[in-house]
């Protein structure tokens, strides 16, 4: 999708749709006074019959009006100007992105809002803009014969002046290039285990790093051996698709800089192994590698945005299937940092993958540490399906990753690691258990991984419940959604988003 900035008047713009954010509020701005004008008041018409409220993410299109250029007026709501931020914007043009993306038409226009009260500058703005379009106009139809979404071709961000178009158009470029990462996690979300497995997986990402600058490594079955990740192998036993795991290394600071680490769960399919899923569980469980698809996605995207800083990635990769050679309950298995864990529950594998991932890291001389996985149910029971859980060891580290994810307008919140938690993972047999009690489930997982991560700085993000959207709405498609992709590029170089 080509994007560039352009200076002018609404109504001269040609495009296929013209899509214009309009505030809930009575009066217009000076654009949108402008295009009123050109349109003989009638704008100020419908919002007057209650056919234009302004409420957030509500569409109205106006096809064939014959005082603008464009073919199509697609006016979409920003619910009140007070309360614009970044989330309330993407949710907006995402929604017009779908709406507009539903023709075959793919040229775009589209006016960047003037937020009042400096609140929110028109750079960010036209950031934020370019990344929902990007992400609005693709759909989850990948095997579809006759497509139902028609990807944009061009879109032209329209502002009113001149002075600063270089400045806007580097933030459209980089608004749409965070618009691919997540469009990148979403596709491999969305592609079944027959695809997506953790051969296949680790060959796309070594394309992906060779083509952004990134290095790459990936350990195959024998060099996991030698590392000692006996509890990650014991996951993948049940397979034919043997594990993998991939570490990429991105250098944008100095030697001696800082290293973050960010380690994905990639659990390409889980069955549950012995402790066999439902179907109505198993049927979305191609998903339960969003984790390593979004340190993916993310990757990708810093090397592209060239950010000033050094990042290590590392996704363990395997399928968690049933055969004579699963793992099984009541097994006892030695992590790479010498933990032995007592499994009393093979469904409980995305931590016993973790373990061992977390672990190598935590050996790389890493400064700060997150780790993402779609990991348990409990999470999405606490806090519903569209909020991320977080849980740390490292307070001011973890109020970081949720003040990134308040500016990028993604759902987080954090939950507790008393340790008391650590109680549920006592075991007679070994150092600990893989399961506690079902009572305040997500956090005993993270008390569980804690084991693995050393001294460091870590914080753990469960993505379980907005990583996949089991039906979709107006301004969201179903399958998987690229979450915590905005929010890690932003906590990772904030300053240095145009």
């Amino acid at each position: 999708m080509e994007c560039h900035v352009s200076a002018g008047s609404l109504p001269g713009v040609a495009a296929d749709w013209l899509i214009v954010g309009v505030g809930q509020s009575d009066e217009f701005d000076e654009s949108l006074r402008t295009l009123d004008e050109a349109l003989d008041g009638q704008m100020t018409r419908l919002r007057e019959a209650g056919d234009l409220t302004g409420k957030l993410a509500e569409t109205l299109t106006l096809p064939d009006v014959a005082a603008i250029t464009a073919k199509r007026l697609l006016l979409v709501g920003l619910g009140p100007l007070a309360k614009v931020d970044r989330g309330t914007l993407h949710k907006a043009f995402a929604t017009a992105a779908m709406a507009a993306s539903k023709q075959s038409e793919r040229s775009v226009a589209c006016l960047v809002p003037s937020i009042p009260d400096d609140r929110l500058d028109d750079t960010t703005a036209a950031h934020e803009l370019a990344a929902a379009l990007t992400v609005g106009c693709v759909g989850p139809g990948l095997y579809q014969k006759e497509p139902k979404r028609f990807p944009f071709t061009s879109v032209t961000f329209v502002v009113p002046q001149e002075d600063r178009l270089a400045e806007l158009d580097a933030a459209v470029a980089a608004g749409a290039i965070v618009g691919d990462a997540i469009n990148l996690v979403r596709e491999l979300v969305n592609r079944p285990a027959a695809d997506v497995y953790p051969e296949t997986f680790a060959q796309r990402a070594a394309q992906l790093a060779r083509e952004a600058g990134i290095e790459c490594d990936v350990l195959d079955e024998t060099r996991l051996t030698q590392e000692r990740m006996g509890s990650l192998l014991a996951v993948s036993a049940g397979s034919v698709r043997p594990p993998r795991v991939v570490v990429f290394r991105y250098q944008g600071a100095g030697e001696g800089q800082p290293v973050t680490a960010l380690v994905g769960k990639g659990v390409t399919f889980d069955s549950g192994g012995l402790s066999l899923k439902p179907t109505a569980s198993m049927s979305t469980m191609k998903a339960d590698m969003a984790g390593a698809a979004t340190v993916l996605g993310v990757m990708t995207a810093a090397a592209r945005l060239k950010l000033p800083v050094n990042i290590l990635g590392a996704v363990g990769l395997v399928e968690n299937m049933v055969s004579g050679s699963s793992y099984k309950l009541g097994d006892v298995l030695t992590a790479r940092n010498g933990v032995t864990i007592e499994v009393l529950n093979t469904d409980a594998e995305g931590r016993l993958v973790l373990a061992d991932v977390l672990s190598y890291v935590a050996d790389q001389n890493v400064d700060r540490m997150i780790d993402l996985a779609t990991l348990t149910g409990a999470c999405v029971v606490a806090l519903g399906e569209d909020v991320t859980g977080a849980f740390t060891n490292d307070q001011s580290w973890c109020d970081e990753v949720l003040a990134a994810a308040q500016r990028a307008g993604e759902p987080m919140w954090q939950l507790p690691m008393h340790d008391f938690f650590n109680e549920q993972l006592e075991s007679d047999v070994a150092d600990v258990k893989n399961v506690g009690k079902r009572w305040g489930g997500a956090s005993i997982a993270a008390k569980f991984l804690e084991r693995f991560v050393g001294e460091g700085s870590w914080v753990h993000l469960d993505i379980a419940g907005p990583a996949f959207a089991e039906s979709g709405t107006a301004h969201r498609d179903s399958g998987g959604t690229g979450a915590m992709v905005r929010t890690l590029v932003e906590l990772l170089a904030p300053s240095s988003r145009p």
